[in-house]
């Protein structure tokens, strides 16, 4: 008898039109998200007086800024002449934002800590900054992904932008607890002026290009 080989087949791998569209999803759920994000963000923080809220809501609104940068991006993805001067052009307008936040921050913090200026307490804050730090990780492994299968540098970027964000949730968090558990006031500003050397690297890399040149997309 002779045995007959059945060719194997593959499961097919998404084209680059897919991914895109998936790529694209991913952003606009950034923009959803990080809209409201900023929204509450902003809102407690001028309620409460507090400069980290505050500044933790700006930074959401240039990550909302980001995401419409990289949906940019990936409508330019059908022709591949645009793609690296697309990518250059968001790292560097993200750049810049972020180091006008980094200076708005650093400044309001000073003044906060000068003037022994005290944020009230803030529930509204620490279950945002607690939504933050559940939401931001996966939504940067997604992103990660996506970068990975198009092999973009701007997106891989654009997901650690997201893992930033988690980690000045995680400080934010630290810094409202502390306000409202202990009563230190200058724990507020304090916790703002830990992100800002955070928030001046990634502008400065942004500015440079360099914002994915020391981790490759493949990580």
């Amino acid at each position: 008898m002779h045995s007959t080989s059945r060719p194997v087949h593959s499961p097919a791998l998404p084209n680059r039109g897919t991914i895109v569209a998936r790529g694209k999803r991913l952003e606009y759920l950034t923009i959803v998200w990080n809209g409201f994000e900023a929204a509450v963000a902003l809102i407690a923080g001028l309620i409460a007086g507090s400069v980290a809220l505050i500044g933790f809501g700006l930074d959401s609104i240039i990550e909302t800024t980001s995401a419409v940068i990289l949906l940019w991006r990936l409508g330019s993805d059908r022709y591949p002449e645009q793609r690296e001067r697309s990518e250059h052009v968001a790292r560097r307008l993200v750049g810049a934002c972020f180091l006008l936040l980094a200076v708005y921050v650093m400044l309001e913090s000073i003044h906060a800590l000068w003037t022994h200026e005290r944020a009230a307490r803030s529930i509204a804050g620490i279950l945002i900054a607690i939504a933050a730090v559940i939401v931001m990780p996966l939504l940067g492994r997604a992103k990660r992904r996506i970068a990975v299968e198009l092999d973009s540098r701007a997106l891989h970027a654009d997901s650690r932008q997201a893992d930033f964000c988690a980690y000045l949730s995680a400080i934010l968090l630290v810094g409202l607890l502390l306000n409202m558990l202990l009563g230190w006031w200058w724990a507020d500003p304090v916790a703002a002026l830990t992100m800002v050397p955070i928030i001046a690297r990634e502008g400065v890399q942004g500015l440079r290009g360099e914002a994915c040149d020391d981790c490759a997309c493949g990580q």
